[in-house]
């Protein structure tokens, strides 16, 4: 089965076929710097880090770029208030992005453009731009593109330019904008902005503008995957589209992907809403993963596709923690069996359908709550065959080696040795104390252990060969 993405620009799933064989380029929009990252931010990287490690996975060699907007007014206003240059409260907040990136597991792009350091590259497009004849300027120096210019406006949204709402950024009040969706692709400075000398005088490039610039510097010309948050479809992606193909006169992508908007619903909300900072409803990634290993905030976000909304809890992170317990539990008895069993049945054949189920469900457009069903499902058959002792070490073994081809693409399972030898040393103590007390026959100190393991997520499980300790 080939690998099929919904694509946003034609509404449907398609096969993948890449520009240049055996090759991606892929552009994610990255984050405005002006705060700390948050889980709705967290989302949108997971889900684009798998999608680069399972394109990997399938061979391809993969670009992966992710932009930093460091020029903006909210980054104005919050080094305003800080009272501190914005180009240095965005290079404060990019350092934080990359503590929270690694936090979650996100393995970097191969590149992070920043919007100051392509100053040359935006001028050079806005100039295209209206050589073209799709930009005009106004008196006080700021370039606007004329979208009654375009044919085919609304593309991502399949919608006509006229039903097309105005755009929050962009009002009829902005001096000599001539139709109130026309959009800033170049912005004359006010007093005490930050800015550069161009062709029209100071100023700073507009929001848009900005990703397609970068695009073309570090991908070339079309790309093959152009992702982000749905709530970027408009008028953010509409008008990349707009501006690259008025420079260029070549489509920006082949295929674009959104992910849902994770959602919170408060107090007195009567339906849920996007989280984010405008709405104040929002939880930073460094909160959250105070609380919740990193493991469990990537089974939370993959174990629903990528493309449903989600909506945030902390209930919903507990239930994401006892899931993927199930599944760390399995993964540590496999270990355990690679090393001494006596059984003889290599359950090649459950490996084999969870290889199939795994690898066809991410070939479904990245349908990750697919593929981990298979792998809740090989856990099922190996745990009832660990249990009745039927399972061969060269099993367990094969069992584990897909596992961790699988968890290539999630990072969601514990390293080898990561919290495994420092566990295991606790746990053979207090098994060897109680080992003790009961030879003592201090039983009700003995039971107390057991007790309080299992209040604490633990189970003792007592052999002829000795007690065993698993995750509930």
């Amino acid at each position: 089965m080939a690998l099929r993405i919904h694509n946003t620009l034609t509404g449907k799933k398609e096969d993948f076929v890449p520009v240049e064989e055996g090759k991606v380029r892929m552009y994610v929009c990255g984050v405005t710097v002006y705060d700390d990252i948050h889980m709705g931010h967290a989302r949108s990287m997971i889900v684009f880090d798998m999608v680069a490690r399972y394109l990997r996975h399938c061979g391809y060699q993969v670009t992966h770029v992710t932009n930093f907007t460091d020029v903006d007014d909210k980054i104005m206003i919050r080094a305003a208030e800080k009272g501190i240059e914005p180009l240095q409260l965005s290079s404060m907040y990019i350092d934080e992005f990359f503590k929270d990136a690694e936090s979650l597991g996100i393995r970097r792009a191969d590149i992070y453009p920043k919007a100051s350091e392509c100053i040359g590259d935006i001028i050079a497009m806005v100039k295209e731009i209206i050589d073209n004849g799709y930009g005009y300027v106004t008196d006080d120096g700021s370039v606007y593109f004329s979208v009654e210019k375009v044919k085919d406006y609304g593309r991502l949204t399949n919608q006509r330019l006229e039903d097309l709402a105005n755009q929050g950024r962009q009002v009829m009040e902005d001096s000599g904008k001539r139709n109130p969706k026309d959009f800033a692709v170049w912005k004359a400075a006010k007093d005490g902005e930050i800015s550069w000398d161009s062709p029209w005088g100071k100023g700073r490039p507009g929001w848009h503008i900005e990703c397609s610039a970068m695009i073309r510097r570090y991908l070339g010309g079309t790309i093959d995957i152009h992702g982000g948050g749905n709530d970027l479809i408009f008028p953010h992606h509409e008008n990349e589209i707009l501006q690259t193909e008025a420079a260029t006169g070549e489509p920006l992508s082949n295929y674009w992907m959104h992910n849902g908007m994770l959602q919170v619903k408060g107090v007195g909300m009567s339906k849920e809403e996007k989280m984010s900072k405008s709405l104040g409803n929002f939880f930073r990634v460094r909160d959250v993963a105070a609380k919740f290993d990193s493991h469990v905030i990537r089974f939370y976000f993959l174990n629903t596709h990528y493309r449903s909304p989600l909506v945030y809890g902390e209930d919903m992170l507990e239930e994401a923690s006892a899931a993927l317990g199930r599944l760390v539990n399995n993964y540590r008895a496999l270990q355990s069996c690679a090393k001494a069993s006596e059984g003889t049945d290599d359950a090649s054949e459950a490996i084999e359908e969870a290889r199939k189920a795994f690898a066809d469900s991410m070939d479904d457009d990245f349908n990750t709550r697919g593929a981990l069903e298979g792998l809740f499902a090989l856990a099922k058959t190996t745990n009832r065959m660990i249990g009745e002792g039927t399972l061969s070490s060269k099993g367990a073994s094969d069992a584990i080696s897909f596992l961790k081809e699988a968890d290539d693409v999630f990072g969601i399972l514990p390293e080898d040795g990561q919290e495994d030898s420092v566990m295991d040393d606790v746990m053979n103590i207090l098994i060897d104390i109680r080992a003790e007390l009961r030879k003592r026959k201090a039983y009700d100190l003995a039971d107390t252990i057991r007790d309080r393991l299992t209040e604490a997520g633990i189970r003792l499980e007592d052999s002829s060969e000795g007690a065993r300790w698993k995750r509930i």
